[in-house]
């Protein structure tokens, strides 16, 4: 990196960027040894404008233990948006904070961000912040008294409707997702499964079970 003319700390970003290679292969590590007999480029396009922190939209699977294990270069949706527009790089898989976490029985939409602000946001906002959630049931659904769940009493309030003869569709803040359980419960009805299909204003939409996006920067929830 010396022909470069930038510090070691600016080498490194370099090289987390994604922007050095050795020998024809692109390394993303900065302390790796090369060889004095090595081949060492620069991209010629190399810049430190894309060192951004990104934020991870995950379909997570049911009862899955650790998330952060879906979210690897293998596992990027081909659907994604910005595919083609951001580099997958080993840097966007480090320093991810789980802003949203979902219970283990869940599934659907959940949020990993490097993003202070975004954290910020999701986990102080909420109480606020509407999530939405699809719940397939058992039970008479026609005979439960759904309206009763608006209320908030003494479990947290909820907009409910019924998507058919077992589903339902829940609207509530993110701090009541971990209640829905109880919520069905207190109607007469066993939630079988959950799944998270929007937080605020961004959706799950078509990505795939176990696949992950990158949040847009147009994007906000």
């Amino acid at each position: 990196m010396q022909h470069k003319g930038c510090s070691r700390s600016v080498a490194e970003q370099y090289i987390e960027g994604g922007w050095v290679s050795v020998d024809g292969q692109v390394e993303e590590e900065p302390g790796m040894r090369v060889l004095d007999a090595q081949r060492v480029e620069v991209a010629a396009d190399a810049n430190l404008l894309d060192l951004a922190p990104v934020t991870l939209l995950l379909h997570q699977p049911a009862n899955c233990s650790d998330p952060l294990d879906c979210l690897h270069p293998g596992t990027h949706s081909a659907s994604d948006p910005q595919a083609g527009r951001i580099r997958v790089l080993q840097r966007h898989f480090r320093r991810l904070q789980d802003c949203a976490p979902l219970p283990l029985a869940a599934h659907g939409l959940a949020v990993f961000t490097q993003d202070r602000n975004i954290a910020r946001r999701l986990i102080d906002d909420a109480q606020t912040m509407e999530h939405e959630c699809i719940v397939e049931v058992s039970g008479d659904v026609a005979a439960a008294d759904l309206a009763s769940l608006r209320s908030g009493q003494p479990l947290p309030p909820a907009k409910v409707s019924r998507q058919s003869e077992n589903h339902l569709r829940f609207a509530l803040p993110g701090t009541a997702v971990r209640a829905i359980p109880a919520l069905c419960a207190s109607v007469g009805l066993k939630a079988v499964s959950v799944r998270r299909i929007r937080i605020g204003r961004i959706p799950l939409a078509k990505l795939e079970e176990g696949g992950w996006r990158f949040l847009g920067r147009g994007e906000r929830f």
